[in-house]
């Protein structure tokens, strides 16, 4: 069963192929989506990777939690379900 990881306080620079390079390391990466702006295609600096592995994916959240991508500290941890309003139910 695949574990969806929300990655937060992305650096705009960020892309897809640097979170999938530093998600690989940990194990095997299903996708990576940056969430961007609809309107002005900029990064709203977080994104989702998919891992194929809950052990791998627990792994990756321990280790990469707090961990700096191009001079930002990031946040990462399991992805929260969307509630009916559309908003993350963490909130």
């Amino acid at each position: 069963m695949s574990v969806k990881i929300y990655v937060g306080n992305l650096s705009y620079d960020v892309t897809e192929k640097h979170l999938e390079d530093l998600f690989n390391q940990h194990g095997q990466v299903a996708s990576v989506k940056i969430i961007s702006d609809q309107y002005s295609g900029r990064s709203k600096g977080f994104a989702f990777v998919e891992m194929a592995d809950n052990a791998e994916a627990n792994n990756a959240i321990k280790n990469l939690d707090g961990t700096s991508l191009l001079d930002r500290p990031l946040k990462v941890n399991v992805a929260k379900p969307k509630n009916d309003s559309g908003k993350s139910s963490r909130y």
